[in-house]
């Protein structure tokens, strides 16, 4: 199983009068088609770690590979195009734009990424949306949808333009436990049936335990993996 995410050393430290290191001298290895779970108590630094893998935060030391490919020396715009084409994103709030539909919230990372075409684009967001359970709601907007509905919407944005990678900050913190465990068996289904992979952070044991490998934090550093 060759790595996907490869880190060395990696530090996040804000500076201030006094400095609050968020992340210290994490290195680790991540394969391709790993479901991994990132715990730990809060404040212990797991959503900035994701924020780091997923080039939405600069280190302040160490490094830090995806697919390969030192990231230190990338513009902004070279991140930017690594986000759209190798990364996808799914947070707690699915913070879909309410005046677009469905499908078109789903289309606008290929809008961004500029490979498809407008038909291809309204054929694959309607296979997405519908491989989740969502066929009949293609045209509605986000407030006409239940929360769990809303969330399964925002996974499928972050399949659109196929990523090996997919990152989770909290998928489930703000669902009920129903649809908690649907969204849990998606994440679950792309790693087992699409061989993508998932890192995801979470305070919810049970998708804790059901993941493949488990990395903690406490205060910021790498406890248990």
């Amino acid at each position: 199983m060759s790595s996907l995410v490869e880190t060395k050393g990696l530090t996040r430290i804000l500076p201030a009068a006094v400095p609050v290191t968020l992340v210290q001298d994490v290195t680790l290895s991540i394969g391709e088609g790993e479901f991994v779970a990132i715990t730990g108590p809060s404040g212990s630094g797991k959503s900035s770690l994701l924020y780091l893998l997923g080039l939405l935060d600069r280190p302040s030391a160490g490094g830090l590979r995806i697919g390969g490919r030192d990231t230190a020396d990338l513009s902004e715009r070279e991140r930017a195009q690594i986000r759209l084409a190798t990364l996808g994103f799914v947070f707690q709030f699915h913070f879909l734009l309410p005046e677009f539909t469905v499908r078109e919230n789903v289309e606008i990372p290929m809008r961004r990424l500029g490979r498809l075409g407008a038909g291809a684009m309204r054929e694959r967001s309607t296979q997405l949306l519908e491989a989740l359970g969502l066929a009949g709601h293609l045209d509605k907007r986000p407030d006409q949808l239940s929360g769990g509905q809303r969330q399964r919407v925002a996974v499928a944005r972050s399949l659109a333009n196929d990523p090996p990678l997919v990152l989770a900050d909290e998928p489930t913190g703000s669902l009920d436990s129903r649809n908690s465990e649907q969204v849990f068996a998606i994440l679950d289904a792309l790693v087992r049936e699409r061989g993508k992979t998932v890192i995801a952070v979470t305070h919810d044991t049970e998708m804790a335990a059901r993941a493949t490998r488990r990395i903690h934090l406490v205060d910021g550093r790498l406890a248990e993996s």
